[in-house]
């Protein structure tokens, strides 16, 4: 079992930054990748960010220059900055563990222009 845990959503104007965190507890030992995923209403749920157990990257390309992903023992982070109204929606971290995915409840991200 893994537990995760999101914070550091808000409500920001456009052109600030957040930092968003995911909080793993449980079986870590067992976890390869990890990321985030985003979903703005009224659409499917899009990967933004992931980062392997070995520190490989990756991003969307809408992202990429603004946001980054790091991780360490049992914390992953999402760096955003340059924020832009399009990035509004709820932030999900996940974890792809050896037995299953497990995701966080989500943290909304709110971008005001």
């Amino acid at each position: 079992q893994v537990q995760l845990v999101e914070s550091g959503g808000g409500l920001v104007q456009a052109g600030g930054s957040l930092r968003l965190s995911c909080a793993a507890s449980g079986n870590i030992v067992r976890i390869n990748a990890m990321g985030w995923y985003r979903q703005a209403p009224g659409k499917q749920r899009d990967l933004v960010a992931s980062i392997t157990s070995g520190g490989r990257t990756n991003y969307v390309d809408s992202v990429k220059g603004r946001f980054t992903i790091s991780r360490d023992k049992n914390t992953m982070y999402l760096q955003m900055i340059s924020l832009k109204p399009e990035d509004t929606a709820v932030y999900y971290c996940y974890a792809d563990h050896s037995t299953r995915v497990y995701w966080g409840q989500g943290t909304q991200v709110t971008v005001s222009s």
